[in-house]
Parts: C-alpha cells; sequence; structure tokens
C-alpha cells in the first residue's frame, strides 16, 4: 500500500510583485506585474506532494473569504484531501506579499490571519488523520505551540517527522530535536539555528552535526544553485543539483520538500529521494510563483532520465 502523507501547516494567497530592482529602504520603485497566486509554506509542500505522486491529506486553517475558496479549490486540483481544513469566522485567509527582481531573489511579507487559529484543540479534534498518516510534514507558519504539539504526538504515534524550520526561529526547544527524523533548513535557517557564522560547506557540515547532537536523525540543507547537504551519522555529502536558468525562487524549497517525503514514501533509498527532490525543485525555480510552479511526476521523471538517472 502507498504510505500516506499528512502536511500540517499554513494556507496564504501570494500576491506576487515583479520588479527590476528591490528597492533599498525609503525606496520607491515601479513594479512590472502583480499576481496572485496559492501559496503558504504548508500549501507548497502539500501541493508539491500530491502533485508528484504522494496520497496527501492537510491539516490547516484559511478564512471565510474568496481567497480561502481559491486556495482549497486550487490544493483539491492538486490531489490533496482538504475536507478536514478548518475556517475562521474572525481572520481572512493568510497572505503573503512576495518582491521578485529579475534576477528571480525574491523577499518575502507574511500576514499569518486564519493560520494562527490553527490551534492544538483543532489537531486533537482530527487526531484519527494523524494516527493513520505514516508521514508528517511541519513548517513554521503556524502557532509554535501547535508545531510542537504535533511533533511530539507524531513521534508518540510512530511516524516520521519531517521538519522544515522556515521561517526561521530564534531557537527551538531542545526536547523536539529527537523527534525529528528529517530537519530541512536551507543554510541561513541552518545557521540561525545553530547561531553560527559562515558560507562554506564545512561551515553548515559543523552546524548540521550540533543538530545531530540534539538528537535529530538526519539534516538534509538545501543549498539553491549548490544542490542539497545531507549530514547524518554515516554521511556528509552534497547532492549537486542540475543547472538551470533560475526565474523565481519562491517555492523551490517547498517542491524540495514535498518530493522528498514522496519519495521516501515509495521506498526509495536516502540518496535517491534527494536526488529526486533536487530534480523537482530545479524545475519549479524555472517558473514564477508558488504552487503555479510546481512540477508533475510525469516532468520530474524526464529531467532525471535526461539526466541518465
Amino acid at each position: 500500500m502507498k504510505k500516506k502523507i499528512l502536511v500540517i501547516g499554513s494556507l496564504n494567497v501570494d500576491m506576487v510583485i515583479e520588479m527590476k530592482n528591490m528597492p533599498a529602504v525609503g525606496e520607491t520603485v515601479l513594479g512590472t506585474n502583480l499576481t496572485y497566486i496559492p501559496g503558504g509554506k504548508g500549501a507548497n509542500q502539500a501541493c508539491a506532494a500530491a502533485k508528484l505522486g504522494g496520497e496527501v491529506k492537510m491539516l490547516g486553517c484559511i478564512g471565510e473569504d474568496e481567497f480561502g475558496e481559491i486556495q482549497k479549490d486550487n490544493l483539491s486540483a492538486c490531489g490533496v484531501d482538504t475536507i478536514y481544513f478548518k475556517r475562521s469566522k474572525e481572520k481572512g485567509t493568510g497572505t503573503a506579499s512576495i518582491y521578485v527582481d529579475e534576477r528571480g531573489n525574491n523577499s518575502i511579507v507574511v500576514v499569518a490571519g486564519a493560520n494562527k487559529e490553527c490551534d492544538i484543540s483543532y489537531l486533537q479534534e482530527h487526531d484519527d488523520i494523524i494516527k493513520a498518516c505514516d508521514y508528517v510534514i511541519l513548517q513554521m507558519e503556524i502557532p509554535y505551540e501547535t508545531i510542537f504539539y504535533a511533533v511530539n504526538r507524531a513521534k508518540e504515534l510512530g511516524k516520521v517527522v519531517i521538519f522544515n524550520p522556515a521561517p526561521a526561529p530564534e531557537e527551538l526547544p531542545d526536547e523536539i530535536f529527537s523527534k525529528m527524523d528529517y530537519i530541512t533548513p536551507n543554510e541561513t535557517e541552518l545557521m540561525k539555528l545553530c547561531k553560527r557564522e559562515g558560507t562554506e560547506i564545512e561551515d553548515f557540515i559543523q552546524g548540521a552535526r550540533m543538530l545531530l547532537q540534539k538528537g535529530v536523525k538526519n539534516v538534509l540543507v538545501t543549498l539553491g544553485e549548490r544542490g542539497a547537504l545531507l549530514v547524518n551519522d554515516e554521511i556528509a555529502e552534497i547532492f549537486p543539483t542540475r543547472k538551470v536558468i533560475s526565474v523565481d525562487t519562491t517555492a523551490a524549497g517547498d517542491c524540495f520538500n514535498g518530493a522528498l517525503t514522496v519519495a521516501l514514501a515509495e521506498g526509495k533509498g536516502q540518496k535517491e529521494a534527494v536526488i529526486f527532490a533536487n530534480a523537482a525543485s530545479s524545475i519549479a525555480v524555472t517558473r514564477n510563483g508558488a504552487q503555479t510552479s510546481i512540477p508533475g511526476r510525469e516532468e520530474t521523471d524526464k529531467v532525471l532520465t535526461d539526466m541518465g538517472i
């Protein structure tokens, strides 16, 4: 039987503003385009996992508004089971203002909205959904107490926990590190969690080993065009990604996490799963938007075939 994936996290609608150059502090620049695209780290990861072939349910909160309907309809079309979404009567669906320059770099401002109501009592109401899954993916755009409850409950039930610490907090409780099967920061998030500085691969390896000492089983650092770094008690290995022209990196990390989970759920080995995730995210960065950039399975498999994998 196909192993089941549960994503617990945020649902936003992204307002993507394209421009030639990012504004400096106090500067006004002219944008070239404005689009509304379903986003949110949780929703993006659920979308990616479903489009890439996973059996996916999601727990999260939307408002009773048009943005909430847009998000729900889009995820349903991607193959995500959205029937258990909570609807806030008080807050609107979360939004993210995303500024993208002509080189594909982005800056993001998130307003949580209804995501703040993704609380512990809501997860407790749907404990049967957590029990029924095999993999649980989490990020950090819902209340922290909910995230920590979910990590503890998932591990108590023997689930595989994939934890994406984004946006990175100043610190995490030491006791939850041992509940993480995979933690998947980018290099900036890793250094923030480790309270270290550095930009070299050896700096990232040392930072990853600090997290291993806290109890994490596997540290998987996404490095953009440099690929991904997997560190555990056995290896510290870089997995290069294919060279592409980047247009928009908005959901690349989310695509990576969804793809990684699908590959693991299908029984692929760690290395094969990282290669698969690299391939999927290398497609995502060549397109604009969050969920609109995420590839399907056939397209991702073709990239791997073309690479001789």
